[in-house]
């Protein structure tokens, strides 16, 4: 028993490692997180592994998976892609406690597909976002339907990022100025940093 814990141990460790440390950290550089991962993974995994035996397992299993989807709305909030690395590092320590396998081999070519995938797609899905900027804008001649091309011009000029649309958020008449936002594309969510830092 002592030997089967120590071994599922290792292989969940070793490919939680690769996770967080490899694919997880080079990204996102936020420690306060690997830590809260390793802890998660290695808590689920003792407990999934030491109540393995009480045939709860996978609605157990499900009830953890459960519990985990509801931190997501009752805590402070959590940037949607450190959820999935989250969510991964749960996963790992469910299936290696839980998993009633014999073949260790399908066991690790699990874990590897799991890895891989996350690796290809942090990788090499190389999307841009759409950010924006709230902007208190001046010029009110210019946030005139016809002067859009003019609009975007200016605050092309002003912001130094390349705008490519403008949404007019409410306009200020008696203090002459408009609430804008400015949208352009970026390869980093520049507007979710924005959001939490305020």
């Amino acid at each position: 028993m002592i030997e089967l814990f120590a071994l599922r141990f290792l292989i969940n460790l070793f490919f939680t490692f690769l996770v967080i440390r490899f694919i997880y950290y080079p990204q996102y550089k936020n420690k306060d997180f690997v830590f809260t991962f390793f802890l998660f993974n290695s808590i689920l995994f003792v407990l999934c592994f030491l109540l393995a035996a009480a045939d709860l397992k996978f609605g157990f299993a499900f009830g953890l998976f459960a519990m985990f989807s509801m931190f997501r709305y009752r805590t402070v909030t959590v940037p949607i892609g450190e959820m999935g690395y989250f969510f991964l590092v749960v996963t790992l320590g469910i299936i290696n406690s839980i998993a009633s396998l014999e073949n260790y081999a399908m066991l690790i070519l699990a874990n590897s597909l799991l890895v891989g995938v996350t690796f290809l797609l942090g990788r090499f899905l190389t999307l841009t976002h759409e950010n924006f900027q709230v902007l208190t804008y001046e010029n009110l001649a210019l946030v005139k339907p016809d002067q859009k091309a003019a609009l975007l011009q200016d605050l092309i000029e002003k912001t130094g990022q390349p705008i490519h649309r403008v949404q007019v958020v409410k306009v200020d008449y008696q203090r002459g100025v408009a609430q804008l936002k400015a949208y352009y594309y970026s390869k980093d969510n520049e507007t979710f940093s924005a959001d939490a830092e305020a």
